[in-house]
């Protein structure tokens, strides 16, 4: 059987500050973002909160003065939120949380159909009998494209699609589709897990416990770790460490309760050298990569988003002991990227005529087991 993971990055809609050309040219649109619904939480608003409130939205033209920006949006559902006295600047009205009723929310754009229809065919390469989709919208989302999208390049649905949502707002959430023999039989949501911190994952680590053609249980620990993308990036490395130490609790959990099979996978946000990655790698760890397996078919690139570099290696197939006995062969599957600035890194489909067109900046990760 044959097992994937593939970042998607959306289906139909994506939102706006994160489908630019480059993450960095979001970056500060989405601390923005983050630190506003950070700060609107706050059961009383003191005057440094609301002068860094006023602040923020003002350097996002247009939230302060019509309630949107080119890439957030205020929704000032019950109560008031802003007060627009007559020849004075605006002001923040509500004393504190229990004051209004909404939040902010950043602008989706749709997804060009050239790129979901890539994203198809991406699918249908990899001819996989379970895929994990890092970054889809919701599950009637993926089930949308799942019956709609994949007929429209000549392949047949997957019998099963599952989606749990998770922590993240913006709609990048995991999921499965599996082949019809590959029922589900059990599935897990981490959504509540905390620490002496905060809460966990970002976005989930979604258990979905599958039973095989030949009877065997394969358990999937299906996440995507907190993004490089935005924030410090000392904060965001710790949430990542936070994260896979927790997700290794859970494995070696599993495997002490007698589960032979169990992968961990999902576009992890870090590189392999990194001190965030030591629980799942390091440490003890009894995972194995199939990026780092003897039976790995290895194109010369190490990494798995962008151009392949060894800086870009952020997707995972972990796999326990038993199971990684019984690979038989993996690889990685580029041809939704654009590679390079031209697209000439590596072949890409012939329907990808430039960098829109592209299915994913994340190449698939795939590995054949026999159970």
């Amino acid at each position: 059987m044959r097992l994937a993971t593939f970042n998607v990055e959306n289906m139909f809609e994506r939102p706006k500050a994160m489908n630019l050309d480059t993450w960095a040219d979001g970056k500060d649109v989405l601390d923005d973002f983050s630190r506003l619904n950070q700060l609107i939480q706050e059961p009383v608003y003191s005057d440094k909160i609301k002068a860094e409130l006023i602040a923020i939205m003002k350097r996002n033209k247009g939230l302060l003065t019509v309630g949107q920006s080119k890439f957030i949006r205020l929704y000032d559902i019950r109560g008031k939120f802003l007060r627009k006295p007559r020849n004075k600047p605006v002001e923040i009205a509500a004393a504190g949380r229990g004051d209004w009723l909404g939040w902010f929310k950043l602008i989706p754009e749709t997804v060009k159909e050239a790129a979901t229809k890539n994203t198809a065919r991406i699918i249908g390469l990899l001819k996989t009998d379970i895929l994990c989709v890092i970054e889809a919208e919701n599950r009637i989302v993926l089930k949308k494209f799942n019956e709609g999208v994949m007929p429209m390049v000549d392949l047949e649905p997957f019998p099963h699609v599952m989606l749990i949502d998770g922590n993240d707002e913006r709609g990048i959430d995991v999921g499965i589709m599996t082949k019809k023999q590959y029922n589900i039989v059990r599935m897990l949501s981490h959504v509540d897990d905390k620490d002496d911190k905060d809460t966990i994952f970002s976005r989930d680590c979604a258990e979905y416990e599958i039973k095989t053609e030949k009877g065997n249980t394969l358990l999937l620990l299906v996440n995507h770790f907190k993004s490089k993308g935005y924030g410090k990036p000392a904060e965001s490395a710790e949430k990542r460490y936070r994260q896979a130490k927790r997700v290794r609790a859970l494995y070696n959990a599993h495997i002490n309760a007698g589960y032979d099979y169990v992968t961990v996978l999902g576009d992890l946000n870090e590189i392999p050298d990194e001190y965030p990655m030591d629980p799942l790698i390091r440490e003890g760890s009894t995972l194995t990569d199939i990026m780092a397996h003897p039976k790995f078919e290895n194109d010369g690139r190490p990494g798995t988003h962008g151009n392949g570099t060894k800086s870009a290696k952020l997707d995972y197939i972990l796999m326990s002991p038993k199971l990684s006995e019984k690979v038989i062969r993996g690889g990685v599957e580029r041809c939704g990227v654009w590679g390079g600035e031209k697209g000439t890194l590596f072949p890409h489909l012939p329907e990808i005529v430039s960098k829109v067109d592209a299915a994913s900046d994340h190449a698939a990760l795939w590995v054949d087991v026999d159970i």
